[in-house]
């Protein structure tokens, strides 16, 4: 009788501190959407340039040569190739950029920060809400470079699909859940600057946006596989082309434990954080 009546209460706790934990990272959540909607146009424009250069320079200019002498591993050509790769590169940059910049600006010139910090709510709840704000900015972008991606392949249902979407909210919500991360920890923008260029960057161009990784020597895949924008690249590419038998489960897996990883690191920053 003692375990039957203890039972109940335990999992009605349990229930109650989730939908407390969720119900704070929206109202953490909903003061940096506040901020976000009247930059709307803003947001989708400022990570639209970059993919737009590299689908012209690379998809159009050096795809037409690379056509006539291979055929890629996924899409009719290497312009269909590259485009999952663009939008896996689009939600990164905004979503960490953001998200990184939101906090900063915050922290160090607004001086609001401390306000949040002393909010009645858990560090994860503040950590999720933070990271919730930039999978939006993230998805928000991407979904004008998935606007040019069906204007230019005529494939409406290979980038709206539930499995490309899963991919790409999984990947906005890894690099806002960095960004958060770098937001805490940097003492001025010129530190963002160097997380920028020394992590993103180089990220962009090696995280298999260009490239099939299955091609490369053993050596550069070991790098390139450690890289999580690599397994958004193949999981998008695959959601968009090939048949759901040959679609790799495992990019689900691993982009969902890299967020589930930093999420736990950026409530242990909240809960640790002084400013």
């Amino acid at each position: 009788m003692s375990l039957q009546t203890h039972l109940p209460s335990r999992q009605s706790s349990s229930w109650s501190t989730v939908q407390s934990l969720w119900s704070d990272a929206l109202t953490v959540f909903w003061g940096d959407w506040l901020d976000l909607r009247v930059r709307l146009i803003q947001v989708i424009a400022s990570g639209l340039v970059s993919p737009l250069i590299y689908i012209v320079g690379f998809g159009l200019g050096l795809g037409s040569a690379l056509d006539s002498a291979m055929k890629p591993s996924a899409g009719d050509n290497y312009l269909q190739f590259i485009l999952p790769g663009m939008v896996a590169l689009s939600s990164m940059v905004i979503s960490f950029g953001g998200t990184t910049f939101s906090i900063c600006g915050d922290r160090l010139f607004t001086k609001t920060f401390e306000e949040m910090l002393l909010m009645p709510v858990h560090p994860l709840a503040l950590h999720i809400g933070k990271m919730m704000a930039g999978v939006v900015r993230g998805m928000l972008t991407a979904g004008s470079v998935i606007l040019v991606a069906v204007l230019v392949t005529g494939k409406v249902w290979s980038f709206l699909n539930p499995l490309f979407l899963l991919v790409l909210v999984l990947n906005c919500a890894v690099f806002s859940a960095l960004g958060v991360i770098v937001g805490l920890n940097v003492k001025s923008l010129e530190s963002v600057g160097i997380y920028n260029n020394f992590v993103i960057v180089p990220m962009s161009f090696l995280g298999a946006t260009f490239f099939d990784p299955a091609t490369l020597p053993i050596a550069l895949k070991f790098v390139v596989y450690l890289l999580p924008l690599t397994y958004t690249s193949i999981g998008l590419r695959a959601a968009a082309y090939l048949p759901l038998t040959r679609f790799p489960w495992y990019v689900v897996l691993i982009l969902l434990a890299v967020a589930v990883v930093l999420s736990a690191v950026g409530a242990r920053q909240f809960a640790h954080q002084q400013d």
